[in-house]
């Protein structure tokens, strides 16, 4: 087992692995949904909704989906060292991630507070104006943990973790570079606070380790396939199971695996299939709530109506699986690819040509 590859930290070109590893973690989270949204929001009886009696452990296979987000910790702390390098600016940087994140956010974010209100959806239920516009405010600046606000997409919490990393990350850099040790030490400090109070952010790390370096853990054929399957396991397991910090070295290998050539578990994660779903990851996390939405409600008034729940829940997997790919192929083609390149050249030009010299600081070398 080789520990280092040519080349001492990440360059930023494609890793297909890691294209792959986005669809799983994609994927887990809409399993999780698959489990909980049936359930209607009641959690303090056995089998609400329509959901059907599992077997004890088969819930808690659905149940761990939700880690999936800490492979995206993982997967950011990976590509975004390189990326704040690779735009040679604060400016730049910044300007893309929000091209990148905002573009489907916004949409979503605009559709669901048009016509949640409509359809009587969970805190839109008897709103008055004031706390509308205050909880539209506060989720569209992704502040409403901090401000003790509704969450507004199921799923947007994470993007909160996202930019903040993104933040620290960039002030430290620039501290670092430009100020040495001694000014990027308090936010060295607040990282490791934030760290010790939110534990999964700590999965950005490994990813950050391993855009630093050129360590990784080849291990190769079916092998390497079973080992990476292994640590996966075990990861979400911990996860479940122990306190996060136990689950980063599962993490920890399974990441070192997934980025080296020519490995069994990265052969297996760039299966075409794999590789398309990684690409559309982003729209299929946030928009797959709103397609399950509407099967959710269909299924809690059948049941109502004694329809059998296995029927219902196989249904409403199906059809939620089918449903939310198509929907997110959509997404990706109109929001990500289509309206993202109007955006880019429209604004571009105007920010990065005339003011680009008076508003960035260069990070480069």
């Amino acid at each position: 087992m080789s520990a280092r590859q040519p080349g001492v930290a990440y360059d930023g070109s494609f890793v297909p692995s890691v294209q792959g590893l986005r669809a799983i973690a994609a994927l887990s989270v809409l399993m999780d949904h698959f489990y909980d949204m049936p359930k209607g929001g009641v959690y303090d009886i056995p089998n609400p909704g329509f959901l059907p009696p599992l077997w004890p452990w088969l819930q808690s296979v659905i149940n761990v989906g939700g880690h999936g987000v800490e492979l995206f910790f993982m997967i950011s702390g990976f590509l975004i060292p390189a990326s704040l390098v690779r735009h040679r600016s604060l400016g730049r940087f910044f300007f893309d991630r929000l091209l990148r994140i905002m573009p489907v956010f916004l949409v979503l974010h605009v559709a669901l507070f048009v016509i949640g209100p409509i359809v009587g959806y969970k805190f839109f239920r008897g709103i008055d104006v004031g706390s509308y516009l205050a909880i539209f405010t506060a989720n569209l600046f992704f502040l409403q943990d901090a401000v003790g606000l509704p969450i507004a997409q199921q799923n947007a919490w994470t993007l909160t973790y996202e930019w903040a990393f993104y933040i620290w990350f960039a002030l430290t850099f620039v501290a670092l570079r430009f100020g040495g040790r001694l000014m990027a030490a308090p936010l060295v400090l607040l990282g490791l606070a934030c760290m010790l109070h939110w534990p999964i952010t700590a999965f950005f790390c490994i990813g950050m380790f391993f855009s630093a370096t050129g360590f990784r853990l080849p291990v190769s054929g079916w092998m390497g396939a079973v080992a990476g399957l292994v640590c996966g396991v075990a990861m979400y397991a911990c996860l479940v199971l122990f306190h996060p910090f136990v689950a980063l070295v599962p993490g920890f290998l399974l990441f070192g695996m997934v980025l080296a050539p020519r490995s069994g578990i990265g052969n297996l994660l760039s299966a075409p299939p794999l590789q398309y779903v990684g690409k559309i990851s982003y729209s299929l996390y946030l928009v797959h709530p709103f397609v399950l939405f509407p099967l959710q409600m269909i299924g809690l008034k059948l049941v109502g109506m004694g329809f059998d729940r296995w029927l219902l829940w196989s249904a409403f997997i199906g059809l939620g699986l089918v449903m939310s790919l198509v929907a997110s192929a959509i997404s990706y083609e109109l929001i990500e690819v289509r309206l993202r390149r109007l955006l880019d050249g429209a604004l571009r030009g105007p920010l990065f040509g005339s003011l680009g010299g008076k508003m960035e600081h260069s990070v480069s070398s």
